[in-house]
């Protein structure tokens, strides 16, 4: 549940993959054969579902098609988040997430049907809806990213419970304006690089923070916006 597939997990795939294929009669396609190549002899490589999607034929594949389209980095994703959680309610339902499809085919001047547009969101939530809820969460949208560009999957490790995330947020929060600023939000994420050497590395500090002030609303980030970075889901 990390976010992408490594090591044994991705061996344990390709080997299905192979068996299934074969089971029912199918060659693997060009695309697959690319993929087992690159992947098939080698256990230190990692692989989210968008990467995973390239074995699919072209038509199918409108995961890379999304994600090429507006999902170019974790800040372009950030504010696409920002954007489609319109009540900010810290998750994207199945209206919003259809909105947010919309959107992306209108720009590449791609036309479908409702029915189409539905079948497209159904699709969504169920690969990328980790606790069945019917809605998508920050971290599990963010799937839709590269692993190389999904920072999420580093602070995963860091996150607090809720009680941790408010005494954090007060202490950073210097000024008492209940929000962060750039430069408290620096502050905050240098202390979490220096105690979590293993997951966070200081010499991405620009990146991180550049991802997370997108979810800021003009320079402001609010408690409930920096939540959904480094507040564990089940607090």
């Amino acid at each position: 549940g990390n976010g992408f597939m490594d090591g044994k997990e991705l061996q344990n795939f390709i080997q299905e993959l192979q068996q299934a294929r074969k089971k029912a009669g199918l060659d693997l396609t060009p695309e697959m054969k690319a993929f087992v190549d690159q992947y098939g002899k080698s256990t230190d490589g990692k692989i989210g579902i968008v990467e995973l999607a390239q074995v699919l034929p072209t038509e199918e594949n409108f995961l890379l098609f999304f994600r090429c389209q507006q999902l170019k980095s974790s800040e372009d994703f950030m504010q696409t988040w920002r954007k489609y959680d319109s009540d900010h309610s810290g998750f994207i339902d199945s209206e919003e997430l259809k909105s947010f499809l919309k959107d992306l085919l209108q720009k590449a001047n791609k036309q479908i049907e409702d029915s189409k547009l539905t079948e497209y969101t159904e699709i969504m939530l169920r690969m990328f809806d980790a606790n069945n809820d019917g809605k998508l969460e920050l971290t599990e949208l963010a799937r839709l990213l590269p692993v190389q560009e999904n920072f999420l999957i580093k602070f995963q490790g860091v996150k607090m419970c809720a009680k941790e995330f408010n005494n954090a947020f007060e202490m950073y929060d210097q000024d008492g304006n209940g929000y962060i600023d750039e430069n408290e939000l620096d502050a905050l994420l240098k202390d979490l690089c220096e105690k979590n050497k293993k997951e966070l590395d200081i010499t991405n500090l620009a990146t991180y923070k550049k991802s997370i002030m997108a979810l800021s609303d003009g320079g402001k980030l609010y408690r409930a916006e920096l939540a959904l970075i480094l507040c564990a889901e089940e607090n």
